[in-house]
């Protein structure tokens, strides 16, 4: 009987097998984390903030923050990228915004033979990332490293560090809302109209002037583009068409019509609205109080 019970605990702590994940804030701010597009709430600065996850050995997916710009969606991010069933891990950088630096390390395996290195990607000095999230991954060869930006260490259960901002430091931290300009002509910028922050008030090309109604929250990829520190987010009505004013409206979660993507190529699109975007590569300014009109490709 002790036998038998002895063996069924064996069994259990088999299927049980994790590995553990560390995840450390070093950023001389509070960030977000979110893993695998699901937020997991803040944590404080400078080391101060760390929280610890037990996944499946097999568990892959990634750990990053939308801080600075970054993207819940994983835009403009700079994700730790984890595919278990090989012990793979690397990083993910966006070719268009690095919002804040990232670090790998297994936890007690010693570098040897090319497995178990610690990976950086800081913000200014990424020599080893891939650009998208790989789609596929090669069997891994005994006694042979995988070809970086991908890394592996062999040893089943092995555990992680992830560390945010492993220098300390934020390079490129965007301290102000950014401004929204029509292509070569950085003097004119998206405007509120009036400067009324009110249901229906519309949106134009106007001179660029530092006021509340030229400042918006915008980042990499889907997302409401919203004007900085209010409630009213860009929307583009209820039926779009070419022609169409924009204006501001109260903000509402999964509204088609405040749903916006920022392309790599710099153009605003109208999501799930097919050719119909705000492409801030093609605008064109009449007068300086021009409507800010929705346009056809």
């Amino acid at each position: 009987m002790l036998t038998s019970i002895f063996i069924a605990l064996a069994a259990s702590s088999c299927a049980s097998a994790a590995r553990r994940y560390n995840i450390v804030n070093n950023c001389p701010l509070a960030i977000n984390l979110y893993i695998n597009g699901e937020n997991q709430g803040s944590l404080a600065s400078y080391g101060a903030g760390q929280t610890t996850r037990d996944f499946p050995d097999g568990w892959s997916g990634f750990i990053y923050s939308d801080f600075n710009q970054g993207n819940a969606d994983g835009a403009g991010t700079v994700r730790a990228g984890f595919y278990g069933t090989s012990n793979y891990y690397y990083v993910v950088t966006d070719p268009n915004w690095l919002n804040v630096g990232v670090g790998i390390s297994p936890i007690e395996r010693a570098p040897k033979g090319g497995f178990c290195l610690p990976l950086t990607c800081e913000v200014d000095n990424c020599p080893s990332s891939f650009t998208s999230p790989p789609t596929a991954f090669p069997p891994p060869s005994s006694g042979v490293p995988p070809n970086q930006p991908l890394y592996e260490c062999p040893q089943a259960q092995t555990g992680y560090t992830v560390t945010f901002c492993p220098a300390g430091t934020i390079p490129n931290y965007q301290t102000r809302a950014p401004m929204i300009h029509p292509p070569g002509q950085p003097n004119k910028c998206l405007d509120v109209r009036g400067g009324i922050m009110a249901n229906g008030t519309p949106v134009q090309i106007y001179d660029c002037n530092g006021t509340q109604a030229q400042k918006w929250v915008i980042k990499r990829g889907g997302q409401q583009i919203k004007v900085s520190g209010t409630s009213f987010c860009l929307d583009a009505g209820s039926s779009p068409t070419s022609g169409t004013g924009m204006k501001i409206w109260t903000c509402y979660d999964n509204l088609p019509a405040q749903q916006w993507n920022y392309t790599p190529d710099n153009r605003i699109l109208l999501t799930n609205r097919g050719a119909f975007s705000l492409p801030l590569l093609f605008l064109s300014v009449v007068c300086r109080t021009t409507t800010f009109l929705l346009s056809r490709l």
